[in-house]
């Protein structure tokens, strides 16, 4: 199956094509709707993974011609957008989003799981939630990597405060 990602930041657009297909999913991807448009009739996506915001033609915009298009009418779109209003949630739903996550609230494996759902092609939706918990223990073993670089990063900065604090409260 062929997943399409349209980010125009393109850090995340590589992130998420990367861990999309390592679900054995064919990426494409575009940087902005007007590009994610002709890819979309080019390559025939199983499924479009789409940010709201974007230069040229906004995610909405881009899902209205999708859907107004009959090449591209029937293809699965999951909306991401940092817009948590309800209205915009509405909006995406009324322009015939399969699914509408906000960014501030899922991860990457919350991703992950919303295209399986929607292309139900996982009877393993059960076991991605166990897979996703796996990985959640690789996360806990790299924030503790991260507080012994923070310390190492903080002890020389907090050495010559105390030096300065220490030596001014003992005069």
């Amino acid at each position: 199956m062929k997943i399409m990602v349209v980010e125009d930041d393109a850090a995340l657009r590589e992130i998420y094509s990367i861990r999309i297909a390592a679900e054995n999913y064919e990426v494409v991807s575009a940087g902005d709707g007007e590009e994610a448009l002709a890819v979309a009739v080019r390559e025939r996506p199983d499924l479009i993974l789409s940010d709201v915001m974007m230069p040229k033609i906004s995610g909405f915009d881009m899902l209205d011609i999708l859907r107004n298009t009959p090449e591209t009418a029937k293809i699965k779109v999951v909306m991401m957008t940092a817009l948590s209003s309800d209205d915009q949630r509405a909006r995406g739903e009324r322009l015939g989003a399969d699914r509408y996550l906000v960014k501030s609230q899922v991860g990457i494996e919350d991703v992950v799981n919303a295209i399986h759902e929607v292309l139900g092609d996982k009877a393993a939706g059960q076991p991605a939630p166990a897979d996703a918990a796996q990985p959640a223990a690789t996360p806990a073993a790299q924030p503790a990597a991260q507080p012994a670089t923070a310390p190492v990063a903080q002890a020389p900065v907090a050495q010559p405060d105390q030096t300065t604090y220490g030596t001014n409260p003992a005069q």
